[in-house]
């Protein structure tokens, strides 16, 4: 099969598509043949690195949607040819090829009304979201959530998830990104660059501060986020976590929640393994169902990854990048 691989750690902006042997499906296992492939920083930021449990040439990618090719033994509710999309693990070779391989425990049916494209835009991005809203954060008790990064793939699907559901947005993007996350249903976007984003916010809340945090930049901006939570409210953090001893015990009583997607794939709880499979069939019925968009901004190329991921580095790239495979 062809595959885009990455020869050495750092070497991801040389990578080159060339042909490598096809995977095949061991007990509990399917082979997808790919038809798309999503493209996250997690791509660029775990091939810099490089990671331990990787051989080389490696194959990057972790979203794909496609067609079971081949289905291992002890699989009984999959056939070949179900279209089919998942969050794959960082530790195996991934989505930027023809073929790969997953557990068929963790796996999304794509309803007939979607393409491939739209599917491959949702896993690392929309799964993140969904369950920091939906399996972290007690939604029914929050009205007023700040999602840092609207224009992003997290914060995009977070800022509309929340919104289905009826919350009160408050969002943070750069200023030419501002009117695109109001499309997506921010009810106030803040420029952090240029704007006092604590001021802005103490005043869209009458000074009591927001419910929930959501933040996907950093450790720094999950810890200057504390002074922006309402008394009993919650931050779920995906980029590191927050000072905690910034909040003095018996105050405020803020609840921190850790978000780690591919976290699921390396403890061995079938249980949580089996709630990507869940996640994402709510995700994708949402997107069936014109509630929430897949974000796609632009489509290319296998060939054209490496120059994207490196478009996808500089942090400046709104909405999903998808790659068309076959």
């Amino acid at each position: 099969m062809k595959a885009l691989l990455l020869k050495e750690p750092n070497q991801w902006k040389e990578m080159k598509v060339e042909e490598i042997d096809k995977p095949i499906a061991g007990t509990g296992e399917v082979v997808v043949k790919i038809h798309a492939a999503g493209l996250n920083p997690v791509d660029y930021k775990t091939a810099t690195g490089g990671n331990p449990n990787w051989t080389y040439p490696h194959i990057l990618g972790l979203d794909a949607a496609g067609t079971i090719h081949e289905v291992g033994e002890g699989v009984t509710d999959w056939k070949i040819g179900d279209r089919v999309v998942y969050h794959g693990d960082f530790n195996k070779n991934g989505a930027y090829a023809e073929y790969g391989v997953t557990t068929a425990h963790t796996i999304s049916r794509i309803p007939d009304s979607l393409s491939f494209e739209e599917a491959a835009a949702l896993p690392t991005a929309g799964y993140t979201a969904y369950q920091a809203l939906f399996r972290k954060l007690p939604m029914s008790s929050i009205d007023t959530i700040l999602i840092h990064a609207g224009a992003g793939g997290v914060g995009g699907f977070a800022v509309q998830l929340a919104k289905n559901v009826g919350k009160t947005v408050i969002s943070t993007a750069s200023k030419h990104n501002h009117e695109y996350v109001r499309s997506l249903g921010a009810d106030l976007v803040i420029d952090y660059r240029e704007d006092d984003v604590k001021e802005k916010v103490m005043a869209f809340t009458n000074g009591r501060g927001v419910d929930a945090v959501l933040d996907t930049v950093s450790r720094e901006n999950a810890t200057a986020s504390l002074d922006l939570i309402a008394y009993n409210g919650h931050i779920a953090h995906i980029a590191g976590a927050p000072d905690y001893k910034k909040v003095k015990p018996f105050t405020r009583v803020i609840s921190f929640h850790e978000v780690a997607l591919n976290a699921i794939h390396h403890n061995q709880d079938e249980v949580a393994e089996r709630d990507l499979a869940k996640m994402g069939d709510e995700l994708l019925a949402l997107v069936a169902e014109k509630k929430v968009s897949p974000l796609i901004e632009q489509v290319i190329s296998l060939e054209e990854v490496p120059e994207t991921l490196g478009k996808l580095s500089e942090r400046h790239v709104k909405g999903k990048i998808v790659c068309k495979i076959l």
